[in-house]
């Protein structure tokens, strides 16, 4: 615990003027980040007496060892640097309101030549419409099958449409009018974006010109003695209705804006959000936070804010946002937002009237929450707990591992062989801690060796990171080797230990390998744990308990015991065990799965150097086939659009070193394709991995 006067700045060191502040700790890690319109009146409430600060606050100034700022000329200015900060190095003491879950929005792709309506959830796209979001998936789906009689926007994914076109037949949405089938070219594209627009309009609140079209419609077919036209409009327009009930109107004068409301207590507080566009409520959402620091009402709703607004722009920022406390200064922030959105945004407390009365609603919806979280956690708190408890009396810990890492191998006939690790700390899985290696050490089928190997690089990692103390560069996995090119998300760590041009002194980010485990947990029995131990005491690491779980009876295994220690089926502790190494296989077997389409998937152009996917289906659309690129001429491949002569040249050394493949194969179906389709041009359904020769998928074999 450090001494808040060792590092206190003097107060004419600190300027008085707006900033954001960073505290960090002794291994300088950024634990908290802060603005201030007065840098030298706001860090001077830290280094007051101790006994007179919030506990949490206490607790953030004595785990620091340094504070630094940075000045800047406006507030607002302070208040996007902040945001930045706080992504970027996520501090432990900051206010991080976190999803309970991933919310669906329902999304209209319109950055595509036919657009297409369908559930997405994670990060927003550009050139994608979004509405919601939704509490569950399935109000979507409710909702989109309703609309499609009336607006019969394509639903299909990408491999679906390609192959509905290839073969010349619509699927079964085009067949019974709820899709008007672009991919036979029923609908031009024009036509189909136009009605995909009419979507839109109807879904942003725009609804009575589509109503009103509709029963004037069906009175005209009416007129005309057209009786079955008349009943088919008839039941588009109650369809409609039905959908538009979905969505109460809680505010008469079709108004655009978000109300937020927050509940909360000491220790944590729950806030509730929802989206009113065109008078309707058209989504909800809400997220519980710990209050790691002494916090007002106004600045809870600023940090909401910053969450729900960061990295929106345009419309997505409504032109009023309804809280239940201003920020203390509501200035900057009303700025911050007017700048979002491009244009004007009312940010106010509710008063009277309709909006008033919704805010309560909002403010009852985040009291629940609030309460629901409370109910949960106390009794997951407690599982938990005893889980932990009966893990260390079983394996004869001196206290409960708080931290457990648990190590997979996977693979398929000894081919693509990898290795998942993943993190539970105080009984709930860290995704954001969780690695996946390739095996490297040596080719073919060992699970022992593969467990080795794993285990030595994970904690040489380990090791390096204890011995120095800087930080991964920017751009490189940790782990990664120098100079080679990590998967997305994981770390294939090396066997070599990293130089010292991989790591920075003062970066301040999270260390990836930094944290040891109490226990380490491999999936297998005594011939794994046997060969992690060995991995262990080979670095020369003896405070890192080892087990193993095998799956036969769920037996657990520790070094050097001739009989596993088993636990009562009704245990917690094999409970939490058993999924974590369930969590370890799931997470192995899905990166195998990966790799091994993409091996299935690769074609000799992916050699050439310099040739991008866009040149490479620029190749095959020309010639249609690797087989007919094969035996063409450099001429002749000079005649596609964007190939030189130089690179035609390459190309056709490339494929005259490459030997041809065996027969074309849709692992999905065990279809034999034409023999003048090759690996590179997709055959069947796109997305489907064409194998080339290579064997058939064993999953009764695959671990």
């Amino acid at each position: 615990m450090a001494d808040p006067s060792s590092y206190r700045p003097r107060p004419g060191e600190i300027p008085d003027s707006p900033g954001v502040y960073r505290f960090r700790d002794e291994h300088r890690r950024v634990i908290y980040v802060g603005k201030a319109k007065s840098l030298r009146q706001r860090l001077a409430n830290y280094f007051q007496d101790l006994a007179g600060l919030h506990p949490r606050t206490r607790s953030m100034v004595t785990t620091a060892a340094s504070v630094e700022w940075t000045v800047v000329s406006t507030e607002v200015e302070a208040l996007q640097l902040e945001y930045s900060w706080i992504k970027e190095f996520d501090p432990r003491f900051n206010v991080k309101y976190r999803d309970d879950k991933s919310y669906p929005y329902l999304a209209v792709t319109m950055n595509e030549e036919y657009p297409r309506v369908q559930v997405m959830r994670g990060h927003k796209k550009k050139g994608v419409r979004y509405f919601g979001p939704y509490a569950h998936a399935w109000a979507i789906r409710d909702t989109v099958d309703l609309m499609l009689r009336v607006f019969p926007v394509r639903t299909c994914s990408a491999g679906v449409f390609k192959n509905a076109a290839r073969t010349g037949r619509p699927c079964l949405l085009g067949y019974i009018g709820k899709c008007s089938a672009p991919c036979v070219e029923r609908i031009s594209a024009e036509d189909h974006r136009e009605l995909a627009e009419e979507f839109c309009d109807f879904m942003a609140g725009r609804t009575g010109t589509y109503l009103r079209r509709l029963e004037r419609q069906m009175a005209e077919a009416a007129e005309e003695m057209e009786y079955e036209r008349a009943a088919r409009l008839r039941d588009d327009i109650g369809a409609l209705k039905r959908a538009m009930e979905k969505n109460a109107v809680v505010l008469a004068d079709a108004t655009d804006a978000d109300l937020i409301a927050v509940a909360e207590d000491e220790l944590e507080a729950a806030v509730q959000i929802f989206h009113v566009r065109g008078g309707r409520v058209r989504g909800q959402r809400g997220w519980v936070t710990d209050k790691v620091e002494e916090i007002t009402t106004g600045a809870l709703v600023e940090h909401a804010l910053q969450q729900l607004y960061g990295e929106e722009t345009g419309d997505a920022v409504p032109r009023e946002v309804l809280v239940p406390a201003l920020p203390d200064p509501v200035e900057p922030v009303q700025e911050w937002l007017t700048g979002r959105r491009g244009s004007n945004v009312s940010l106010r407390v509710p008063q009277r009237g309709d909006k008033k009365a919704l805010m309560e609603t909002v403010e009852r919806n985040a009291q629940q929450a609030l309460v629901l979280h409370k109910t949960k956690r106390a009794s997951d708190l407690t599982t938990r707990s005893r889980a932990l408890e009966e893990i260390s009396d079983a394996l004869g810990l001196d206290s409960a591992p708080l931290r457990i890492e648990c190590y997979d191998i996977s693979h398929l006939q000894g081919d693509d062989v990898v290795a998942s690790m993943v993190v539970f700390e105080d009984g709930l899985a860290r995704k954001s801690e969780y690695r996946r290696f390739q095996i490297k050490g040596f080719a073919g089928q060992d699970d022992v060796r593969s467990m080795h190997e794993v285990i030595t690089r994970r904690f040489r990692r380990y090791l390096a990171e204890k011995e120095r103390t800087g930080e991964w560069t920017d751009g490189e996995e940790p782990g990664a080797e120098p100079g080679a090119q990590a998967d997305p998300g994981t770390a294939s760590a090396g066997l070599a230990e990293p130089p010292a041009s991989t790591l920075t002194e003062d970066d301040g980010r999270p260390k990836r390998f930094a944290y040891p485990p109490q226990l380490v947990v491999v999936d297998g029995g005594a011939p794994q744990v046997a060969a992690a131990r060995r991995a262990l005491d080979e670095l020369g690491i003896d405070d890192i308990a080892v087990c193993g779980l095998a799956k036969r009876l769920e037996e657990v295994w520790l070094p050097g015991d001739d009989d596993p220690v088993v636990l009562p089926r009704t245990s917690e502790g094999l409970y939490l065990l058993q999924r974590i190494r369930d969590e370890a296989h799931r997470f192995a077997i899905t990166y195998q799965r990966t790799k091994r389409a993409k091996r299935f998937r690769s074609s000799p152009l992916d050699d050439v150097p310099g040739l991008g996917e866009t040149r490479k289906q620029a190749l095959l659309k020309h010639f249609g086939s690797l087989k007919r690129l094969r035996s063409a001429t450099i001429e002749q491949i000079c005649d596609v659009p964007g190939i030189g002569r130089k690179t035609a040249e390459t190309i056709v050394a490339a494929l005259a070193q490459a030997v041809p493949g065996g027969p074309a194969v849709n692992t999905a179906t065990g279809e034999i394709m034409d023999d003048t389709e090759e690996p590179g041009q997709q055959t069947g359904s796109p997305g489907e991995p064409v194998s080339t020769g290579a064997p058939d998928e064993r999953r009764g074999q695959e671990r």
